[in-house]
């Protein structure tokens, strides 16, 4: 099954104040509009290769509601990385699709926003039950609408596109077979153990996007355990499972860096070389 890596979703307090932090950081902001069902509203950060990053806010004098496109992640308070979604042709084809391999996905369920301009724009998508799995998506209006297209998917900071995705996972093999399932065969998964870290990983590749699947592991050992695998088990006793960081694309060396947390709203993001 084709699936690229179609959004990234980063929560936020303050819609405008996040446009703002984004744009110091170099990134091209539009304003997307307001959710259909009127409880949150958004900007998207598009870029060259497709992708883009959904900063989303819950608006003002709203319910305090989970919202169902993206379950266990997008709430009315709290910020960071929410859940990430793949690119589907036909969600109700992939659905049936996964579950004949045994993999579950609640669906397909309606999305749709209107934006600033007043054009409306509709979805659909896939729930996973298990948050080591990102949604499905597919559009039912033009793609270009709802991510970005020309100018937009120019930044001052040189971001190209999402290069690579990192998601915290309790059970690697267990996450793992979930993934073959998704993806169907063949699926080239690569495991491995992060030198110097009491950390199991495995990469596979979601179109131009590789996705990492990071897990801690207790060593046993009073010293074995370093800042990056505690950070995996504080994500995990905090937040569960789900992203972790997100590498952006970049053609100059110049751009590299690791973007400052106080401007990404907690969540990790950096520009590598690709």
């Amino acid at each position: 099954m084709s699936l690229p890596l179609d959004h990234v979703v980063i929560r936020v307090e303050d819609l405008e104040q996040a446009i703002a932090d984004f744009s110091e950081t170099g990134f091209t902001v539009q304003r997307g509009g307001i959710h259909a069902d009127g409880t949150t509203h958004h900007a998207v950060i598009g870029f060259a290769d497709g992708s883009f990053i959904d900063l989303t806010a819950s608006l003002p004098d709203a319910r305090a509601v989970r919202e169902p496109r993206w379950p266990h992640s997008v709430q009315s308070s709290g910020k960071g990385f929410g859940a990430f979604a793949l690119l589907t042709q036909a969600v109700p084809d992939s659905i049936d699709t996964a579950r004949t391999r045994g993999l579950h996905y609640e669906g397909p369920t309606p999305g749709g926003r209107i934006r600033p301009d007043g054009t409306r724009i509709e979805w659909q998508s896939a729930l996973p039950i298990t948050r080591d799995l990102p949604l499905l998506c597919s559009d039912l209006t033009p793609r270009f609408l709802r991510s970005a297209a020309g100018d937009a998917q120019r930044h001052a900071n040189g971001a190209q596109g999402i290069a690579s995705v990192a998601i915290v996972v309790k059970d690697l093999e267990a996450s793992v077979e979930r993934y073959r399932a998704l993806y169907g065969n063949p699926f080239g998964v690569h495991r491995a153990e992060l030198p110097g870290h009491a950390v199991r990983l495995a990469t596979f590749s979601s179109g131009t996007t590789t996705l990492t699947l990071l897990s801690p592991h207790d060593t046993g050992t009073p010293n074995g355990v370093n800042a990056l695998t505690s950070d995996l088990y504080a994500h995990l006793s905090t937040q569960g499972e789900g992203l972790f960081g997100v590498t952006l694309a970049t053609s100059h060396a110049s751009n590299a860096r690791v973007l400052p947390s106080v401007l990404t709203h907690g969540s990790r993001l950096e520009l590598a070389v690709r």
